[in-house]
């Protein structure tokens, strides 16, 4: 077998978009090198660069509903993430996925979608019809929703009004300050048999917070981690020849 250091070799430099919030940035951190160690054995751990944005000032923006002003901190970073080495970009968020498509005409890099890293997890267990449990953006707006159906032939389904207001109340008050209440976890996964009562096949997790919450085994249903699913399609793309 080649020694471990030629393997290392042409490991890619991830670069790491986090900070929203900085606990599910945590877990792409641990999730990424814990998959290299396992592939590649021995002390291995994975080559990156993670440039954390401030989520008081996001989160603020994103209530004003200034886009324009969060595309133009997403593409900064995106910048100093290249800057840096990265080889390829990985958003920590599913909901500022919103600029991806600005982050992309930015850089010379690839960005990893975590649309297309979920899709794909989806579409290999044969499901065809999915619940999508996210912020209020990600639920309601329709460019993560648009991907996921026009390229990839997905039906996505999401909770009602209420629904979508308990999920987005628990990310931002609680998730995201690290609360984690048994209270939260059934009312999420009520809303879970709800939309397979509707004909959802699986549910994608879809805010990188909500797998500090719900785990698989609290329904029956298929859970589809975002974040787990985006961190080992970083590995893999790291990896990669």
């Amino acid at each position: 077998m080649p020694p471990l250091f030629l393997y290392a070799e042409g490991m890619k430099t991830i670069g790491l978009i986090g900070g929203m919030t900085w606990h599910s940035t945590g877990e792409y951190y641990r999730l990424i090198n814990e998959d290299v160690q396992r592939r590649l054995g021995g002390s291995s751990s994975a080559r990156l660069v993670l440039y954390s944005v401030e989520f008081g000032e996001i989160e603020a923006l994103q209530e004003a509903g200034d886009w324009e002003r969060m595309t133009f901190l997403m593409t900064d970073a995106a910048r100093r993430v290249e800057a840096a080495g990265a080889d390829f970009i990985v958003i920590c968020a599913n909901t500022m996925h919103r600029t991806a498509e600005a982050i992309t005409a930015a850089v010379r890099i690839p960005l990893l979608h975590i649309a297309d890293a979920t899709a794909a997890e989806i579409r290999g267990r044969g499901l065809k019809t999915v619940g999508l449990l996210g912020t209020r953006y990600t639920m309601e707006q329709d460019f993560y929703r648009r991907r996921l159906e026009e390229k990839h032939g997905l039906a996505v389904l999401v909770p009602d009004e209420a629904e979508r207001r308990t999920i987005h109340d628990v990310i931002y008050h609680e998730l995201g300050h690290g609360i984690i209440q048994d209270e939260s976890r059934k009312a999420y996964v009520g809303i879970i048999d709800k939309l397979r009562r509707r004909g959802a096949e699986g549910v994608i997790l879809g805010c990188t917070e909500i797998p500090l919450l719900v785990k698989h085994g609290d329904t029956a249903l298929p859970l589809f981690d975002t974040t787990a699913l985006h961190a080992k399609a970083a590995v893999d793309l790291a990896l990669s020849n």
